[in-house]
Protein backbone atom coordinates (compact mmCIF):
# COMPACT_ATOMS: atom_id res chain seq x y z
CA UNK A 1 0.00 0.00 0.00
CA UNK A 2 2.59 2.71 1.14
CA UNK A 3 4.40 1.19 -2.28
CA UNK A 4 1.53 2.39 -3.85
CA UNK A 5 0.54 5.73 -2.39
CA UNK A 6 3.66 7.47 -1.80
CA UNK A 7 4.00 9.57 1.18
CA UNK A 8 3.46 13.34 1.10
CA UNK A 9 5.50 16.32 1.25
CA UNK A 10 3.75 17.26 4.56
CA UNK A 11 4.34 13.86 6.37
CA UNK A 12 8.60 13.86 4.83
CA UNK A 13 8.61 17.07 7.01
CA UNK A 14 7.34 15.91 10.08
CA UNK A 15 9.13 13.13 10.24
CA UNK A 16 12.44 15.06 9.48
CA UNK A 17 11.31 17.40 12.48
CA UNK A 18 10.99 14.45 14.74
CA UNK A 19 14.77 13.05 14.29
CA UNK A 20 15.84 16.52 14.67
CA UNK A 21 13.73 17.02 17.97
CA UNK A 22 15.18 13.41 18.83
CA UNK A 23 18.81 14.61 17.99
CA UNK A 24 19.16 17.76 20.06
CA UNK A 25 17.75 15.92 22.83
CA UNK A 26 20.57 13.55 22.84
CA UNK A 27 23.19 16.41 22.93
CA UNK A 28 21.52 17.99 25.36
CA UNK A 29 21.73 15.30 27.99
CA UNK A 30 25.65 14.51 27.11
CA UNK A 31 26.29 18.82 27.36
CA UNK A 32 24.74 18.06 31.09
CA UNK A 33 26.64 15.17 32.15
CA UNK A 34 29.77 16.65 31.11
CA UNK A 35 29.22 19.89 32.83
CA UNK A 36 27.95 17.70 35.89
CA UNK A 37 31.24 15.38 36.06
CA UNK A 38 33.48 18.65 35.66
CA UNK A 39 31.83 20.30 38.02
CA UNK A 40 32.63 17.62 40.28
CA UNK A 41 36.43 17.15 39.19
CA UNK A 42 36.19 21.02 39.78
CA UNK A 43 35.51 20.58 43.35
CA UNK A 44 37.77 18.10 44.36
CA UNK A 45 40.63 19.39 41.99
CA UNK A 46 41.16 23.07 42.68
CA UNK A 47 41.10 22.71 46.43
CA UNK A 48 43.96 19.97 46.21
CA UNK A 49 45.98 22.61 43.37
CA UNK A 50 45.74 25.17 45.88
CA UNK A 51 46.94 23.30 48.65
CA UNK A 52 49.63 22.35 46.34
CA UNK A 53 50.92 25.64 45.54
CA UNK A 54 50.61 26.89 49.27
CA UNK A 55 52.81 23.92 49.69
CA UNK A 56 55.14 24.61 47.40
CA UNK A 57 55.49 28.41 48.13
CA UNK A 58 56.07 27.35 51.58
CA UNK A 59 59.00 24.84 50.65
CA UNK A 60 60.17 27.72 48.48
CA UNK A 61 59.84 30.61 51.53
CA UNK A 62 61.32 27.26 53.69
CA UNK A 63 64.55 26.91 51.98
CA UNK A 64 66.01 30.56 51.36
CA UNK A 65 65.23 30.75 55.70
CA UNK A 66 68.66 29.13 56.79
CA UNK A 67 68.48 26.73 59.59
CA UNK A 68 70.38 26.92 62.81
CA UNK A 69 70.84 24.75 65.97
CA UNK A 70 69.69 25.80 69.41
CA UNK A 71 69.87 25.01 72.67
CA UNK A 72 68.69 26.58 76.39
CA UNK A 73 71.70 27.65 78.55
CA UNK A 74 71.80 25.96 81.78
CA UNK A 75 73.12 26.86 84.83
CA UNK A 76 76.20 25.26 86.87
CA UNK A 77 76.11 23.01 89.73
CA UNK A 78 76.10 25.64 92.93
CA UNK A 79 78.86 22.69 94.39
CA UNK A 80 82.16 22.92 91.75
CA UNK A 81 85.83 22.04 92.48
CA UNK A 82 88.24 24.36 92.22
CA UNK A 83 91.96 22.93 91.37
CA UNK A 84 94.89 25.54 91.59
CA UNK A 85 98.60 24.75 91.76
CA UNK A 86 99.98 25.99 95.08
CA UNK A 87 104.14 26.22 96.73
CA UNK A 88 104.39 24.50 99.75
CA UNK A 89 106.75 26.96 102.72
CA UNK A 90 107.71 26.40 106.24
CA UNK A 91 105.54 27.59 108.74
CA UNK A 92 108.74 28.84 110.32
CA UNK A 93 112.04 29.28 109.07
CA UNK A 94 115.07 31.58 110.43
CA UNK A 95 118.55 31.70 109.99
CA UNK A 96 120.57 31.17 113.32
CA UNK A 97 123.44 33.89 113.99
CA UNK A 98 125.63 34.17 116.91
CA UNK A 99 125.00 36.36 120.25
CA UNK A 100 128.74 36.44 121.62
CA UNK A 101 131.92 36.45 119.92
CA UNK A 102 134.78 34.09 119.81
CA UNK A 103 135.81 30.62 118.00
CA UNK A 104 133.72 27.57 117.68
CA UNK A 105 134.26 25.04 120.05
CA UNK A 106 132.13 22.50 118.32
CA UNK A 107 129.27 21.55 116.65
CA UNK A 108 126.55 18.99 117.31
CA UNK A 109 123.59 19.38 114.79
CA UNK A 110 124.29 19.12 110.96
CA UNK A 111 121.68 19.28 107.80
CA UNK A 112 118.49 17.04 107.92
CA UNK A 113 119.11 16.95 111.44
CA UNK A 114 115.92 17.07 113.30
CA UNK A 115 115.95 18.94 116.21
CA UNK A 116 113.62 20.27 119.18
CA UNK A 117 113.24 23.50 121.26
CA UNK A 118 116.20 24.64 123.38
CA UNK A 119 118.33 21.70 121.96
CA UNK A 120 122.14 22.59 122.15
CA UNK A 121 123.30 22.81 118.47
CA UNK A 122 126.73 24.62 118.69
CA UNK A 123 128.95 25.86 121.78
CA UNK A 124 131.31 28.76 121.12
CA UNK A 125 134.72 29.50 123.26
CA UNK A 126 134.47 33.58 124.39
CA UNK A 127 137.07 34.16 126.87
CA UNK A 128 136.29 38.06 126.80
CA UNK A 129 132.55 37.57 127.74
CA UNK A 130 134.25 35.33 130.53
CA UNK A 131 136.73 38.21 131.74
CA UNK A 132 133.74 40.91 131.53
CA UNK A 133 131.50 38.51 133.81
CA UNK A 134 134.07 38.46 136.51
CA UNK A 135 134.47 42.17 135.97
CA UNK A 136 130.80 42.97 136.07
CA UNK A 137 130.69 40.87 138.94
CA UNK A 138 133.12 42.38 141.31
CA UNK A 139 131.01 45.65 140.69
CA UNK A 140 128.17 44.23 141.39
CA UNK A 141 129.97 43.34 144.72
CA UNK A 142 131.42 46.32 145.13
CA UNK A 143 128.13 48.18 144.95
CA UNK A 144 126.05 46.01 147.27
CA UNK A 145 129.10 46.43 150.15
CA UNK A 146 128.53 49.79 149.23
CA UNK A 147 124.77 49.65 150.05
CA UNK A 148 125.93 47.74 153.32
CA UNK A 149 128.10 50.78 154.58
CA UNK A 150 125.50 53.71 153.60
CA UNK A 151 122.83 51.86 155.23
CA UNK A 152 125.04 51.41 158.75
CA UNK A 153 125.81 55.10 157.97
CA UNK A 154 121.89 55.95 158.31
CA UNK A 155 121.38 54.09 161.12
CA UNK A 156 123.70 55.16 162.87
CA UNK A 157 122.53 59.11 161.76
CA UNK A 158 119.19 57.78 162.98
CA UNK A 159 120.25 57.07 166.23
CA UNK A 160 121.93 60.01 166.71
CA UNK A 161 118.88 61.80 166.05
CA UNK A 162 116.90 60.15 168.16
CA UNK A 163 120.03 60.96 171.36
CA UNK A 164 119.52 64.40 170.21
CA UNK A 165 116.26 64.64 170.24
CA UNK A 166 116.55 63.24 173.80
CA UNK A 167 118.75 65.68 175.00
CA UNK A 168 116.43 68.63 173.42
CA UNK A 169 113.67 67.11 175.55
CA UNK A 170 115.63 67.47 178.75
CA UNK A 171 117.56 70.67 177.94
CA UNK A 172 114.05 72.52 177.60
CA UNK A 173 111.98 71.03 180.64
CA UNK A 174 115.66 72.26 182.72
CA UNK A 175 115.29 75.37 180.97
CA UNK A 176 111.35 75.72 182.65
CA UNK A 177 112.15 74.45 185.20
CA UNK A 178 114.65 77.49 186.10
CA UNK A 179 112.69 79.99 184.76
CA UNK A 180 110.08 79.14 187.41
CA UNK A 181 112.73 79.28 190.06
CA UNK A 182 114.66 82.26 188.62
CA UNK A 183 110.53 83.85 189.58
CA UNK A 184 110.49 82.74 192.82
CA UNK A 185 114.10 84.28 193.85
CA UNK A 186 115.23 80.69 194.48
CA UNK A 187 118.04 80.55 191.60
CA UNK A 188 119.92 83.12 189.71
CA UNK A 189 119.38 84.55 186.94
CA UNK A 190 122.68 83.89 185.45
CA UNK A 191 121.75 79.86 185.83
CA UNK A 192 119.10 80.36 183.79
CA UNK A 193 120.41 82.00 181.07
CA UNK A 194 122.97 78.60 180.73
CA UNK A 195 119.72 75.99 180.76
CA UNK A 196 118.83 78.77 178.29
CA UNK A 197 122.18 78.35 176.12
CA UNK A 198 122.07 74.79 176.47
CA UNK A 199 118.27 74.34 175.79
CA UNK A 200 119.68 76.55 172.10
CA UNK A 201 122.33 74.41 171.55
CA UNK A 202 120.37 70.94 171.46
CA UNK A 203 118.42 72.47 169.28
CA UNK A 204 120.97 73.19 166.71
CA UNK A 205 122.24 69.13 167.41
CA UNK A 206 119.02 68.30 166.55
CA UNK A 207 118.62 70.00 163.07
CA UNK A 208 122.39 68.86 162.45
CA UNK A 209 121.18 65.08 163.45
CA UNK A 210 118.16 65.41 160.76
CA UNK A 211 120.58 66.74 157.75
CA UNK A 212 122.85 63.96 158.83
CA UNK A 213 119.99 61.29 158.27
CA UNK A 214 118.58 63.31 155.49
CA UNK A 215 122.26 63.03 153.46
CA UNK A 216 122.64 59.45 154.62
CA UNK A 217 119.20 58.68 153.13
CA UNK A 218 119.82 60.12 149.89
CA UNK A 219 123.35 58.22 149.79
CA UNK A 220 121.63 54.81 150.24
CA UNK A 221 119.19 55.25 147.64
CA UNK A 222 122.50 56.09 145.25
CA UNK A 223 124.04 53.22 146.98
CA UNK A 224 121.14 51.29 145.82
CA UNK A 225 120.67 52.11 142.39
CA UNK A 226 124.55 51.75 141.72
CA UNK A 227 123.83 48.40 142.79
CA UNK A 228 120.79 47.83 140.71
CA UNK A 229 122.89 49.22 137.86
CA UNK A 230 125.53 46.85 138.72
CA UNK A 231 123.80 43.75 139.15
CA UNK A 232 121.93 44.90 135.67
CA UNK A 233 125.23 44.87 134.23
CA UNK A 234 126.23 41.22 135.51
CA UNK A 235 123.04 39.67 134.38
CA UNK A 236 123.44 41.23 130.91
CA UNK A 237 127.15 39.66 130.33
CA UNK A 238 126.03 36.57 131.79
CA UNK A 239 123.29 36.28 129.32
CA UNK A 240 125.52 37.11 126.45
CA UNK A 241 127.96 34.85 128.50
CA UNK A 242 125.36 31.94 128.02
CA UNK A 243 124.99 32.95 124.47
CA UNK A 244 128.21 30.81 124.23
CA UNK A 245 126.16 27.91 124.04
CA UNK A 246 123.53 28.18 120.60
CA UNK A 247 120.28 26.48 121.11
CA UNK A 248 117.44 25.80 118.69
CA UNK A 249 115.13 28.38 119.14
CA UNK A 250 111.71 25.88 117.84
CA UNK A 251 111.55 22.02 116.84
CA UNK A 252 112.49 22.07 113.36
CA UNK A 253 114.85 20.48 110.78
CA UNK A 254 118.59 21.76 110.22
CA UNK A 255 118.37 23.02 106.69
CA UNK A 256 121.92 24.43 106.06
CA UNK A 257 125.18 24.65 108.43
CA UNK A 258 127.61 27.30 107.55
CA UNK A 259 130.44 26.62 110.11
CA UNK A 260 132.93 24.40 111.59
CA UNK A 261 134.97 23.95 114.62
CA UNK A 262 137.36 26.57 115.06
CA UNK A 263 135.83 29.43 113.04
CA UNK A 264 135.84 32.68 114.64
CA UNK A 265 132.24 33.46 115.48
CA UNK A 266 131.63 37.30 115.37
CA UNK A 267 128.50 38.74 116.86
CA UNK A 268 124.94 39.96 115.11
CA UNK A 269 124.13 39.38 111.66
CA UNK A 270 126.12 42.08 109.84
CA UNK A 271 128.01 39.03 107.27
CA UNK A 272 126.76 38.73 103.79
CA UNK A 273 126.69 35.05 104.45
CA UNK A 274 123.22 34.52 104.98
CA UNK A 275 122.27 31.58 102.33
CA UNK A 276 119.35 29.22 103.52
CA UNK A 277 120.13 26.78 101.26
CA UNK A 278 121.13 22.98 102.21
CA UNK A 279 125.12 23.32 102.63
CA UNK A 280 127.98 22.81 104.30
CA UNK A 281 131.07 25.09 104.95
CA UNK A 282 134.59 24.26 105.35
CA UNK A 283 135.76 27.62 105.71
CA UNK A 284 137.82 29.07 108.54
CA UNK A 285 136.70 32.46 107.98
CA UNK A 286 134.18 34.94 110.26
CA UNK A 287 130.76 33.74 109.50
CA UNK A 288 128.12 34.94 111.73
CA UNK A 289 125.14 32.51 109.90
CA UNK A 290 125.49 29.30 112.24
CA UNK A 291 122.22 27.48 110.68
CA UNK A 292 118.86 27.61 108.63
CA UNK A 293 116.25 25.81 110.62
CA UNK A 294 112.89 25.06 109.60
CA UNK A 295 109.71 23.79 111.17
CA UNK A 296 108.13 20.80 109.31
CA UNK A 297 105.58 19.96 111.89
CA UNK A 298 103.17 22.28 110.39
CA UNK A 299 103.80 24.07 106.89
CA UNK A 300 101.77 26.49 104.74
CA UNK A 301 100.87 26.29 101.47
CA UNK A 302 100.18 29.29 99.17
CA UNK A 303 97.82 29.52 96.78
CA UNK A 304 96.75 32.36 94.32
CA UNK A 305 92.99 32.39 94.11
CA UNK A 306 90.87 33.91 90.85
CA UNK A 307 88.97 37.61 91.51
CA UNK A 308 85.78 35.81 90.39
CA UNK A 309 86.09 32.85 92.90
CA UNK A 310 87.82 35.13 95.81
CA UNK A 311 84.71 35.69 97.57
CA UNK A 312 83.23 31.93 97.66
CA UNK A 313 86.62 30.91 100.12
CA UNK A 314 86.33 31.28 103.73
CA UNK A 315 88.87 31.33 106.46
CA UNK A 316 88.77 27.70 107.78
CA UNK A 317 87.52 25.69 104.91
CA UNK A 318 89.26 22.98 104.23
CA UNK A 319 91.06 21.65 101.00
CA UNK A 320 92.76 18.56 99.63
CA UNK A 321 96.49 19.09 98.98
CA UNK A 322 98.02 16.63 96.91
CA UNK A 323 101.99 15.82 95.35
CA UNK A 324 102.81 14.58 92.43
CA UNK A 325 105.36 12.76 93.56
CA UNK A 326 103.24 10.97 96.52
CA UNK A 327 99.90 9.85 94.24
CA UNK A 328 98.92 7.42 97.32
CA UNK A 329 98.70 10.95 99.60
CA UNK A 330 96.22 12.84 100.42
CA UNK A 331 97.06 15.80 102.62
CA UNK A 332 94.32 18.12 104.48
CA UNK A 333 94.53 21.71 104.50
CA UNK A 334 92.70 24.83 105.93
CA UNK A 335 92.46 27.99 104.89
CA UNK A 336 94.00 30.84 107.91
CA UNK A 337 94.60 33.53 106.06
CA UNK A 338 94.08 35.43 102.81
CA UNK A 339 96.13 39.23 101.46
CA UNK A 340 92.64 40.72 101.76
CA UNK A 341 94.06 42.27 98.69
CA UNK A 342 93.93 41.34 95.26
CA UNK A 343 96.80 41.53 92.98
CA UNK A 344 96.77 44.53 90.57
CA UNK A 345 99.27 41.78 88.23
CA UNK A 346 97.28 39.06 88.35
CA UNK A 347 94.18 39.82 89.15
CA UNK A 348 94.18 37.08 91.99
CA UNK A 349 93.93 36.81 95.70
CA UNK A 350 96.96 35.29 97.75
CA UNK A 351 95.57 32.26 100.26
CA UNK A 352 97.51 30.10 102.56
CA UNK A 353 96.36 27.11 104.07
CA UNK A 354 97.83 25.27 106.62
CA UNK A 355 98.93 21.50 106.06
CA UNK A 356 99.95 19.12 109.02
CA UNK A 357 103.29 17.44 108.42
CA UNK A 358 103.81 15.12 111.53
CA UNK A 359 105.88 12.77 109.67
CA UNK A 360 107.81 15.35 107.68
CA UNK A 361 106.89 13.59 104.09
CA UNK A 362 106.02 16.75 102.77
CA UNK A 363 108.91 19.74 102.51
CA UNK A 364 108.97 22.92 101.56
CA UNK A 365 109.49 24.31 97.90
CA UNK A 366 107.52 21.46 96.71
CA UNK A 367 104.86 22.13 93.97
CA UNK A 368 101.60 21.10 95.45
CA UNK A 369 97.91 20.84 93.69
CA UNK A 370 95.12 22.01 96.09
CA UNK A 371 91.49 21.12 95.44
CA UNK A 372 88.71 23.33 96.79
CA UNK A 373 84.95 22.33 96.89
CA UNK A 374 83.40 25.82 96.76
CA UNK A 375 79.42 26.60 96.92
CA UNK A 376 78.14 29.13 94.77
CA UNK A 377 74.87 31.04 95.83
CA UNK A 378 74.26 32.11 91.82
CA UNK A 379 75.83 29.52 89.87
CA UNK A 380 77.22 30.84 86.63
CA UNK A 381 75.36 29.56 83.08
CA UNK A 382 77.49 26.57 81.27
CA UNK A 383 77.69 26.70 77.72
CA UNK A 384 80.21 24.90 75.21
CA UNK A 385 82.94 27.16 73.69
CA UNK A 386 82.02 26.76 70.04
CA UNK A 387 78.91 29.33 71.19
CA UNK A 388 81.09 31.60 71.59
CA UNK A 389 81.77 34.51 69.16
CA UNK A 390 85.13 37.26 69.98
CA UNK A 391 85.42 40.07 67.99
CA UNK A 392 85.94 43.64 68.43
CA UNK A 393 82.39 43.63 70.56
CA UNK A 394 84.48 41.59 72.60
CA UNK A 395 83.10 38.11 73.62
CA UNK A 396 79.13 37.34 72.82
CA UNK A 397 76.70 35.10 71.64
CA UNK A 398 74.19 34.33 69.26
CA UNK A 399 70.80 34.91 70.50
CA UNK A 400 67.41 33.81 68.25
CA UNK A 401 64.80 36.11 69.39
CA UNK A 402 61.08 35.40 69.55
CA UNK A 403 60.89 36.58 66.20
CA UNK A 404 63.25 34.36 64.81
CA UNK A 405 66.27 36.96 64.22
CA UNK A 406 69.62 36.60 65.08
CA UNK A 407 70.83 39.09 67.86
CA UNK A 408 74.66 39.47 69.49
CA UNK A 409 74.71 39.56 72.96
CA UNK A 410 77.55 40.44 75.26
CA UNK A 411 78.52 37.85 77.91
CA UNK A 412 81.62 37.65 80.76
CA UNK A 413 83.06 34.72 80.67
CA UNK A 414 84.37 32.42 83.89
CA UNK A 415 86.60 29.36 84.19
CA UNK A 416 87.05 27.88 81.13
CA UNK A 417 86.51 24.06 81.40
CA UNK A 418 88.31 23.51 77.36
CA UNK A 419 85.48 22.23 75.59
CA UNK A 420 82.57 23.96 77.85
CA UNK A 421 83.07 27.52 79.53
CA UNK A 422 81.23 29.40 82.12
CA UNK A 423 78.86 32.72 81.45
CA UNK A 424 78.45 35.08 84.92
CA UNK A 425 76.62 37.33 83.27
CA UNK A 426 75.20 38.62 79.88
CA UNK A 427 72.42 35.66 80.43
CA UNK A 428 69.11 34.92 81.83
CA UNK A 429 68.78 31.01 81.13
CA UNK A 430 65.47 31.86 78.77
CA UNK A 431 67.58 32.36 75.66
CA UNK A 432 67.92 30.46 72.42
CA UNK A 433 71.22 29.71 71.93
CA UNK A 434 72.83 29.32 68.55
CA UNK A 435 75.38 26.36 68.86
CA UNK A 436 77.80 26.90 66.37
CA UNK A 437 77.16 30.51 64.90
CA UNK A 438 79.30 31.09 61.44
CA UNK A 439 79.57 34.29 59.84
CA UNK A 440 76.69 34.17 58.01
CA UNK A 441 74.12 34.60 60.76
CA UNK A 442 74.67 38.58 60.68
CA UNK A 443 72.45 40.65 63.12
CA UNK A 444 69.01 40.48 62.37
CA UNK A 445 69.01 37.42 60.03
CA UNK A 446 65.32 35.54 60.01
CA UNK A 447 66.77 32.21 60.77
CA UNK A 448 64.72 28.87 61.42
CA UNK A 449 65.72 27.58 65.48
CA UNK A 450 65.88 23.63 65.47
CA UNK A 451 66.28 23.11 69.21
CA UNK A 452 68.74 20.54 69.84
CA UNK A 453 69.41 18.77 73.71
CA UNK A 454 72.34 20.32 75.36
CA UNK A 455 74.94 17.72 76.23
CA UNK A 456 77.73 17.96 78.84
Amino acid sequence: MDSQHPPSPNSEQQTASRKQKRGIGGIGWAVVGVVFFGSLLAIGILPRLSQRSELQAAVKEASTIPSVKVFTPTRATASTKLELPGSIVALNQTTIYARSTGYLRRWYADIGDRVRAGQLLAEIDSPDTDQQVLQANAELVQAQANVSQSRANLAKGISDLKQARANLLIARQSWERWQFLVKQGAVAQQDTDTKYATYQANIANVEAAQNTVSSDSASVKAAEANAHASLANFQRNRVLQSYKKVTAPFAGVITSRNVNSGVLISAGNSSTSTSSSISTSNSNTSNTSLYTIAAYDKLNVNVNVPQSLSQSLQTGQTAQITVRELPQRVFTGKVVRTSNAIDPNTRTLLTQLEVRNSDATLRPGMYASVKFAINRNDPPFIVPDSALVVNGGGTQVAIVTNEKKVHYQKVTVGRDYGTEVEITSGLTENESLIATPTVDEIEGLRVQPIVQTKTK
